[in-house]
């Protein structure tokens, strides 16, 4: 089972908020979300799979990908789903959370079982370009997803982004925020917009 911390109530709860971080980092990292999720809605904040070479972990490696490679970012979603059959109550509904590559995890979560996925919000990622089996699902129910991203992000490439700006009209409720000057990062304003978009798919106590 892949590393965690969450909530007492986590594997029990009828709602759970995924936390997903991003390249090089740790289930440490997005926990600290945890305060914008809504009080009645548990969480848990999940470790990647694999070793970063030089510090933390990462859903799938960079090299040789522009913005990830499907082989390895559908391995990193069939081992994360594992993780939640494993340690989730099996008819809870997730909202999965995710920052940069954790964001394209909580895309994935949403594109292979969408009727496990409430909604998703993606801060500064993207979505994989290939097809998923719950697409043409999505297509017709249209869940609510926030994408978050700054102008000045430098990490995610253009072509990622130009994908996704198509992608997730398709597919989802989009609720945009584009954050003028900010780079690859959360802002406090991006927290708040969060806040609000959480608060209308879960109970607020």
């Amino acid at each position: 089972m892949l590393a965690h911390v969450s909530s007492p109530d986590a594997a029990e709860a009828p709602l759970v908020a995924l936390l997903l971080h991003g390249y090089g980092s740790d289930e440490r990292d997005l926990a600290g979300l945890a305060p914008y999720v809504p009080g009645a809605v548990a969480w848990a904040s999940v470790r990647a799979p694999l070793r970063h070479p030089a510090f933390g972990y990462a859903w799938y490696a960079l090299e040789g990908a522009e913005f990830g490679a499907q082989a390895d970012v559908e391995a990193a979603t069939d081992q994360l789903w594992e993780w939640v059959d494993e340690a989730l109550d099996p008819g809870a509904m997730l909202i999965p959370i995710g920052f940069s590559q954790g964001g394209m995890m909580a895309s994935q979560l949403l594109r292979t079982r969408p009727e496990r996925v409430l909604g998703a919000a993606i801060l500064s990622g993207y979505v994989l370009g290939a097809e998923q089996q719950g697409d043409a699902t999505l297509s017709e129910s249209l869940p609510p997803v926030m994408w978050a991203r700054g102008t000045a992000d430098q990490m995610i490439p253009a072509k990622a982004v130009v994908h996704a700006e198509a992608w997730l009209p398709a597919h989802a409720t989009v609720e945009s925020h584009i954050y003028q000057g900010m780079g690859h990062t959360v802002s406090e304003q991006e927290l708040h917009h969060l806040r609000i978009f959480l608060a209308t798919l879960g109970p607020a106590t």
